[in-house]
């Protein structure tokens, strides 16, 4: 694969698993170094399998939720490795529930874990960026930051604000080189995906819930993390040098169905 990314640093954040996963392993590939930041510590085999296959990553155990955690990561990445040049904001969780059954603590958890991880995130990558002399940053949004399902108060709240947070962002470090973009994914087979499959599959089959929801959409299937990676790649690399503020749906037709429902993320 063509080494776009050689002699870059990447930040990808929810990284274990996932289209977090997906994305290191593809930076790596296009010859990044990567750092890992998650609170799951799955990454560490991730790192170890990129490393092993020829690429450079690192793992770090960090609760992207905490600032005094999240400082002290950056500024380690910063002293080893030079600065940071591409992020991916990708951490996140989904939960359920109207507005009247979500409590506060349950907005608090998921506006903590979608919205201020990827605050905290640029927060500190940005300043490293500025002293590389620009960058570039995607932050995982969804297709429910447009249209939602029943019972996603928090969570289609919480990703519309990263979309906004986005083009905010956009606006601000234009001058400075750095661009930022965000992606609306429809259904992606993930862990997450899986967990809400087992929700809402009682005594149906829980791979068969995902084949309906994926035949929700006009390609008729549920997307590959790989294929959502792709489109991060696009998004960091060069050949995007003139994209900034922008939301790339990677959603396989979902939202330009009329009537169409987005799906579970």
């Amino acid at each position: 694969m063509e080494q776009e990314f050689q002699n870059q640093v990447a930040v990808i954040t929810g990284a274990s698993k996932g289209i977090g996963e997906a994305s290191a392993r593809r930076l790596a590939a296009g010859g990044a170094q990567v750092i890992l930041l998650d609170i799951d510590d799955k990454g560490a085999a991730v790192a170890d399998d990129i490393s092993l296959g020829g690429g450079r990553a690192r793992f770090v155990r960090t609760d992207l939720t905490r600032d005094d955690s999240v400082r002290a990561v950056f500024q380690m990445i910063d002293r080893d490795f030079g600065g940071v040049d591409l992020l991916h904001s990708n951490a996140g969780i989904q939960r359920y529930g109207t507005v009247v059954e979500t409590s506060l603590a349950l907005w608090d958890e998921v506006f903590d874990a979608n919205v201020k991880t990827a605050y905290l995130s640029c927060h500190y990558a940005i300043p490293l960026m500025q002293n590389r002399g620009g960058g570039a940053i995607v932050i995982t949004s969804s297709v429910q930051a447009f249209a939602v399902q029943a019972r996603v108060a928090a969570y289609a709240a919480s990703k519309g604000a990263l979309i906004t947070l986005a083009q905010a962002l956009a606006v601000d470090h234009s001058p400075e080189g750095i661009r930022v973009n965000s992606i609306a994914p429809g259904s992606v087979d993930t862990p997450m995906l899986r967990q809400s499959a087992e929700l809402f599959a009682g005594t149906s089959d829980t791979n068969q819930i995902i084949r309906n929801w994926g035949n929700g959409h006009p390609l008729g299937r549920v997307a590959q993390p790989e294929e959502i990676a792709e489109v991060v790649a696009f998004l960091l690399s060069s050949r995007a040098s003139f994209v900034t503020g922008a939301t790339y749906r990677v959603d396989g037709g979902l939202l330009s169905q009329l009537g169409g429902v987005p799906l579970p993320q």
